[in-house]
């Protein structure tokens, strides 16, 4: 599928999606929200795919919130669809199956937080900033941003965050906890699919089960989601790969991970 609005490769295992638009600072629009959309489609349905990597194009932005000469004509039934779609999209990606990695390359704002926030982990080079300055516009988040960050950075910085609108730079985004590296520039990219390698060398199985029981654990309380894990921990030990992990152990060797989840 041909893509105009961001840029969509797959090489040894790694999917990565450059959100594409450099002269709107990667902007939300509809049809790069269609497009993307349709790239997560066509991740999910590939069983060759192991980790999915987001980044945007330049050095400038990641994605630098929803496009508002677009945005600005938008009556409120419109509003609500943009919403919707953009909500929709942003859940499907939390949803993969697969690890996702944000190397978030500048800014990160409104939509584009909202995207950082819903994959599993963010790499941040130096010059990257977040926030959701929605209530400068006066709106507030649309894509799911009122619910990730809490759950993410707490209550009280969430409100505070929201309510003024002002960004965090890299390093105050990690000292809250809402990115787990930070990255020169120049190497950001490179750190993020070093990472990528290690985690796509897993078994697909475990990889699937351990983003499943995590992010449902977070749903209910600590006895049920421990019992989640049991029955995870059960289906894994099924597996192909299990049986590969435990002998290559025993055997003093490197794990070659070949098991299907079809299998």
């Amino acid at each position: 599928m041909e893509f105009n609005n961001i840029i969509f490769k797959v090489e040894n295992e790694i999917a990565l999606i450059r959100f594409n638009r450099p002269k709107a600072l990667n902007a939300l629009n509809q049809d790069l929200l269609t497009e993307f959309s349709q790239a997560l489609d066509e991740i999910a349905e590939n069983e060759e795919i192991r980790v999915l990597v987001l980044t945007g194009t330049g050095d400038k932005a990641f994605v630098a919130g929803a496009d508002i000469t677009e945005l600005a004509k938008f009556n409120p039934l419109e509003a609500k669809l943009f919403s919707r779609k953009g909500q929709t999209t942003i859940n499907k990606l939390q949803e993969l199956a697969i690890p996702v990695i944000a190397a978030v390359n500048g800014f990160a704002l409104g939509g584009g937080s909202e995207i950082a926030l819903a994959c599993d982990f963010i790499y941040a080079s130096e010059n990257a900033n977040f926030g959701l300055p929605e209530i400068t516009l006066g709106l507030i988040p649309g894509f799911g941003g009122t619910q990730r960050l809490p759950r993410l950075v707490g209550s009280n910085l969430a409100k505070e965050l929201v309510f003024t609108g002002k960004m965090l730079s890299a390093a105050e985004a990690k000292d809250v906890g809402l990115v787990n590296k930070i990255c020169t520039t120049n190497d950001l990219l490179k750190d993020v699919m070093k990472t990528a390698r290690v985690i796509a060398l897993k078994g697909k199985v475990s990889l699937r089960a351990a983003k499943e029981v995590i992010n449902n654990g977070l749903n209910v309380d600590l006895q049920t989601g421990c019992n989640i894990e049991i029955d995870a921990f059960a289906v894994c030990m099924a597996s192909e790969d299990a049986k590969e992990g435990t002998s290559a152990f025993l055997e003093k060797r490197k794990a070659d991970f070949k098991g299907s989840l079809k299998g």
